[in-house]
C-alpha cells in the first residue's frame, strides 16, 4: 500500500522487451541503494511494481522492474521511453505518517488533461476520465493521479478538476503536466466498495 505522498521522481533509463509479453523498464533515482532492494514494491506513476534488481552508477541508484500486458493496457506504462519522467514512492511501512490517502498501486485507466490554469498560490487541472469510472469520483473525495493523492475540487459530467499547491507541482511531474497529457488514475478504494455495495441493495 502507498499514500500517494511522491518522494523522488525518477527518470526511465531503458525499456526493453522481455520473453512472455513482459517490458523490462529500467529507472534511475535518488534513493539510497541500500533501500532498494529486490522484490520491494515501489510505486512508479502510480503503478505498483516490483523490484527485481538494482544497482548504482555514476552516482544514482537504479531498480528494474517488470511490467506485463495487463499493466501496459490499462496505464501509462506503455508509452514511457529512455528520459521519460516518473513519480516514485516506496511501501508504506506499520508506523509510517499516512498523509494523503491509501493507495493500492492498481491503476484503474487513464485520465486525460483537458485543462489547465495556472494561478497565484496554486493550479487548477481539469481532466476527463474513461466513463465508467465516473460514479467513483466525487467532490471532495480522493483520487490517485499519477501516484499523487488529490481532493477532487468539482465534477461535471464525465471531468474532474482539483488543485495542486505549488510544493505538488515542485516536486512531482505535475509541474510539467499539459492539456492533452494522460495521467495514471486511481480511484478511491472506500469509492469502489460503496459503489458495490449501493449495487447490491
Amino acid at each position: 500500500m502507498f499514500a500517494g505522498i511522491v518522494t523522488s521522481i525518477g527518470e526511465v533509463r531503458s525499456v526493453k522487451p522481455r520473453a512472455g509479453n513482459l517490458h523490462r523498464l529500467t529507472i534511475s533515482c535518488d534513493y539510497p541503494r541500500a533501500g532498494i532492494v529486490q522484490g520491494a514494491s515501489i510505486a512508479c506513476s502510480g503503478v505498483c511494481l516490483t523490484v527485481v534488481e538494482g544497482g548504482e552508477e555514476d552516482g544514482r541508484t537504479w531498480f528494474a522492474v517488470e511490467a506485463g500486458d495487463e499493466t501496459l493496457r490499462v496505464t501509462t506504462a506503455s508509452r514511457w521511453r529512455a528520459g521519460t519522467r516518473v513519480n516514485l514512492e516506496r511501501a508504506l511501512k506499520f508506523g509510517d505518517e499516512l498523509g494523503g490517502h491509501l493507495v493500492a498501486g492498481h491503476v484503474d485507466g487513464i485520465a486525460t488533461v483537458v485543462g489547465r490554469e495556472d494561478m497565484t498560490e496554486m493550479a487548477r487541472f481539469v481532466l476527463r476520465t474513461p466513463r465508467e469510472f465516473v460514479r467513483f469520483v466525487a467532490t471532495k473525495g480522493s483520487v490517485a493521479l499519477d501516484g499523487v493523492s488529490l481532493t477532487v475540487n468539482a465534477v461535471e459530467g464525465d471531468t474532474f478538476s482539483v488543485l495542486v499547491i505549488p510544493h505538488t507541482l515542485h516536486v512531482t511531474t505535475f509541474g510539467a503536466l499539459h492539456k492533452g497529457d494522460d495521467v495514471n488514475l486511481e480511484v478511491d478504494t472506500m469509492a469502489r466498495y460503496a459503489a458495490r455495495l449501493a449495487e447490491m441493495k
